[in-house]
């Protein structure tokens, strides 16, 4: 019997695991990969943190390197393991958890390394759970080489001859640039998209953000209202410079495809070789078997992680309070308001 089972051994079960050793309770951190930090090692080589390293640390030890410099996937990667073993978090890998349910006052976890027993449950398995590929995605032909953004590595996964990139978020901005030193590439988006510089002078532009207190700005303030209305601005001009010298071509919303050709919003057609569908990720919590837990179209039922259902948690979810509750630089803050609801029931 643990105190707290938290599921998910990312950035998200690592804070929380920082602050439920500060309770002295027995937890147990679960996470289906192989090692802490295999989500990071998996995304594309090129891949690079538009927060510096001042911003992408985990609460309790500072992520090293210069401050103001980006960081890489696999620094990220390589640093979660170093925050496990610092702080000697519990975790057990391999074990993917099946279901949950709830019994009277204790919550029961089913995973392939059978069932745990625990008071708390706290689920931390972060916004990138199940890549969301539109449908008409099925019709194309077999020649034609798809990826998701999730499992595309380098420019070698793909085929001779052009790409389109879908989706206009800081993900697909970035590998249609590096696409774009060595084929036609192609970029589909839905809306107009907006950019940020990386740097304002010699400061990282999230160091200016934080010092006007849009950082901090939680979900339900009028900053914050506004930001979400708004949506995720790309980060750096190389995107940008790569339209203006059409080294990109930029394309409306794709809404149909047939065999080797996608159709677009403005009626235009293109026909490809290789398709990236940067398109982001849909909740998945089939295994989450408690009733009043999630809404009608299966997302969770919160205020700041914490559920209607005594003992049942959620962290690392975007906007769970601030804009950085998803990444390193926020979920800290959030783990620590889930702890201090732990120990209040305790």
């Amino acid at each position: 019997m643990y105190n707290t089972v938290v599921i998910g051994a990312g950035q998200a079960g690592l804070a929380m695991g920082y602050y439920l050793r500060q309770l002295k309770q027995p937890f147990i951190i679960l996470d289906k990969g192989l090692e802490v930090g295999a989500e990071w090692s998996k995304r594309y080589d090129s891949l690079v943190l538009f927060t510096p390293r001042m911003y992408s640390s985990l609460p309790g030890l500072i992520l090293k390197g210069d401050p103001q410099g980006f960081p890489t996937k696999d620094e990220i990667a390589n640093y979660l393991k170093i925050y496990a073993e610092n702080f000697q978090l519990p975790i057990q890998l391999q074990t993917e958890v099946t279901r949950v349910y709830k019994k009277k006052s204790d919550f029961y976890i089913e995973t392939s390394q059978g069932e745990f027993k625990a008071a708390n449950v706290v689920v931390a398995i972060g916004p990138f759970q199940k890549p969301r590929i539109p449908d008409f995605a099925r019709n194309l032909s077999s020649d034609i080489v798809q990826l998701h953004s999730s499992q595309y590595k380098n420019p070698t996964d793909l085929q001779k001859g052009n790409v389109l990139v879908v989706g206009g978020g800081n993900s697909g901005a970035q590998i249609a640039v590096e696409l774009s030193k060595e084929r036609q590439t192609y970029l589909s988006v839905s809306q107009k998209m907006k950019f940020l510089p990386l740097k304002i002078g010699n400061k990282s532009i999230f160091w200016w953000l934080d010092k006007v207190g849009i950082l901090k700005a939680s979900r339900n303030s009028w900053i914050g209202r506004k930001l979400q209305a708004n949506g995720d601005p790309i980060f750096g001009f190389e995107l940008k410079e790569a339209l203006g010298k059409e080294s990109i071509i930029l394309k409306s919303r794709a809404v149909n495809s047939k065999e080797r050709t996608i159709q677009f919003q403005d009626q235009s057609m293109l026909e490809l070789q290789n398709i990236i569908w940067a398109t982001g990720f849909m909740s998945d919590y089939s295994w989450l078997d408690i009733k009043g837990a999630l809404n009608d179209i299966g997302k969770p039922i919160h205020s700041r992680g914490k559920t209607e259902i005594s003992g049942l948690y959620f962290l690392g979810l975007p906007w769970q309070h601030r804009r950085g509750s998803a990444l390193l630089q926020g979920v800290g803050d959030d783990a620590q308001y889930v702890m201090q609801n732990i120990q209040a029931r305790s």
